[in-house]
């Protein structure tokens, strides 16, 4: 039998990790990872290729047993949380998520909203009103009517993002939400992320485009299943991690955008 539980100490985090570890085969896919997810930020999980980011992201979401740690959702030892509750408060998105069949986009989306009202329940206006919230984020509303089977990749994946969106869990974990979308959707997926988490929620994405990472308000690092390091784009030390975890095939360099100060990957060829 374990130990119960014990949160750790300070104010506790919308999500909460300590020791997490899991050996897949021969490979120790995490070790011992320990991080804190706030309300109010949103967060880009970055790191090479194998480095372990969608495995911790599945871990933090409940979706593997870890061989150690344990992970904390508002306070509350996630592995004792009922599904349901869980599914109401943490809201995620695969990076291979299913999104085919003969069914209406709308209807993916209103998926989103069973945690609210149950498998029996009947839906209200407010759900309805986050369905079409989560439409209008990812741009999907001209295209809500039609079926599954007869979207681009990319406008599957915004009906998947909007599914996840309608949730409107405090709590949004996200692989590769980016997948198959065009730069004009990929700002505008971000953007609304950032008035997500504005607005009270911890978001974490995992991202491969380092570019559309450093406009997160913090980026942690992975490396062979490890947590390297962490920390806001602008602090000199997380930049020079990134560029070293990537085999120092990139430059970071600052410039300014629309009044603001952004950083700028370039490859080194």
């Amino acid at each position: 039998m374990r130990p119960a539980a014990t949160v750790p100490a300070g104010p506790p985090a919308a999500l909460q990790a300590e020791g997490l570890a899991l050996r897949l085969g021969a490979l120790q896919a995490v070790g011992g990872v320990s991080l804190a997810l706030q309300a109010g930020q949103w967060v880009a999980l970055v790191g090479p290729n194998g480095a372990g980011k969608s495995t911790l992201l599945s871990l933090l979401a409940g979706l593997r047993k870890p061989d150690a740690g344990r992970v904390w959702l508002q306070g509350r030892e996630l592995a004792g949380m009922p599904l349901r509750e869980r599914a109401r408060t943490l809201a995620w998105l695969s990076q291979q998520g299913e999104a085919e069949g003969d069914i209406a986009a709308a209807d993916v989306v209103r998926l989103g909203r069973l945690p609210r009202h149950g498998l029996f329940g009947a839906p209200d206006a407010a759900d309805e009103a986050a369905v079409q919230q989560a439409l209008a984020e990812t741009e999907a509303t001209a295209f809500s009517a039609r079926r599954l089977n007869e979207l681009s990749g990319g406008e599957r994946q915004r009906v998947l993002l909007a599914r996840a969106l309608a949730v409107q869990a405090p709590v949004l974990l996200l692989d590769e939400p980016t997948t198959h979308l065009d730069a004009p959707h990929q700002r505008a997926l971000l953007r609304g992320l950032a008035a997500r988490a504005r607005a009270g929620a911890a978001v974490a994405v995992v991202l491969h485009d380092l570019n559309l990472a450093l406009a997160a308000d913090r980026v942690l690092v992975m490396a062979q299943g490890r947590l390297v390091a962490e920390g806001a784009p602008a602090d000199a030390a997380l930049r020079e991690a990134l560029v070293a975890v990537f085999d120092h095939a990139f430059s970071i360099e600052a410039l300014q955008l629309e009044g603001r100060a952004r950083w700028a990957v370039l490859p080194r060829l």
